[in-house]
């Protein structure tokens, strides 16, 4: 007598569809099965999970900007308070040199710092996938130009590089995401071709070539999917700098004065003497943000980095 699954088993597709499982239903499997085993990984990282908490808040803070402080919030014209007040009941954060609530312009702030951060980190990522694959794949002479073009990159100051392009550049937010995202992608191209070569020496990429499988066919379907782990932590990593960046250039006046970032407070900060004079409540909040969700990110990034490569041995 055969005893049947446990109550906790996985149905397997067969047994779903009543019959021979298809491709796509497997693979929609092993999907389910690495996703679910991912899960399983990163759960046992309390950075991780503390950092992924932090973010999931923010994010909430942000989409519910509107209806948390409303729009008016940036006015100058319909400022509720005078100029620098202290924290208090009515203001819990103070107001800037307009008269704002600092605590509006915070949680409104946040929505461009993280649309910034993810954009940019996605680019720069993006560019370094590109290169780092057409270089591990092709190798000889265009290798050799693309590492050359990359290792330039690499020292040369980023954020000089930046402060560059966002001169030269017409001033808004598309322009300080173009900076960061051309300036930052020198490391993962690196590391997408050491992996994308690695991958490339695998007997099954010799056998797709025998069967008439072209460079395209292999950069998409064969080392693409290998190298997108790496990719998933690199972009990780890369938001948390590209917050920093951005917060950088709006410091340096550089970014877009039509909307509220956290770095425009800072800079709005510093032009209105909160150093000098001893206003902390107009630095403190924007600074701490930062600080916070850099932190996070930077968290969830070695979290996700030791669940897809656990030789790394990061902390948990």
């Amino acid at each position: 007598m055969t005893a049947g699954p446990g109550p906790g088993a996985v149905p397997s597709p067969a047994a779903e569809g009543g019959g021979v499982p298809t491709a796509r239903a497997l693979a929609r499997a092993r999907r389910r099965r690495s996703a679910a085993r991912f899960l399983a990984a990163y759960r046992t990282h309390r950075g991780g999970v503390a950092g992924l908490g932090a973010l999931v808040l923010v994010g909430l803070v942000a989409l519910g900007a509107p209806l948390l402080v409303g729009s008016g919030v940036r006015s100058v014209a319909d400022a509720p308070g005078s100029a620098l007040e202290p924290p208090s009941a009515r203001f819990p954060l103070g107001t800037d040199r307009f008269g704002r609530s600092l605590l509006g312009l915070l949680v409104w702030g946040a929505r461009i710092s993280l649309t910034v951060g993810l954009l940019a980190a996605v680019l720069s990522v993006a560019i370094g996938t590109l290169v780092g694959i057409v270089a591990g794949h092709f190798g000889g002479w265009p290798a050799t130009v693309l590492m050359r073009v990359t290792d330039w990159f690499l020292v040369m100051p980023t954020l000089v590089l930046a402060i560059v392009l966002a001169t030269v550049m017409s001033r808004g937010l598309v322009t300080v995401v173009v900076a960061i995202g051309v300036t930052s992608w020198p490391t993962t191209a690196r590391l997408v071709r050491a992996a994308t070569i690695a991958v490339e020496s695998r007997p099954y990429i010799e056998r797709a070539r025998a069967l008439g499988g072209g460079h395209g066919h292999v950069m998409r379907r064969h080392v693409l999917p290998h190298v997108m782990p790496l990719v998933l932590a690199q972009t990780t990593l890369g938001i948390s700098g590209a917050i920093l960046t951005e917060a950088t250039l709006a410091f340096l006046g550089l970014g877009d004065p039509t909307v509220v970032s956290w770095g425009g407070m800072l800079q709005d900060a510093r032009e209105a003497g909160a150093v000098s004079s001893g206003h902390w409540w107009y630095l403190a909040p924007p600074g701490i943000a930062i600080a916070v969700v850099a932190l996070a990110f930077t968290l969830c990034g070695r979290a996700v980095e030791s669940v897809l490569n656990p030789r790394l041995g990061v902390g948990r």
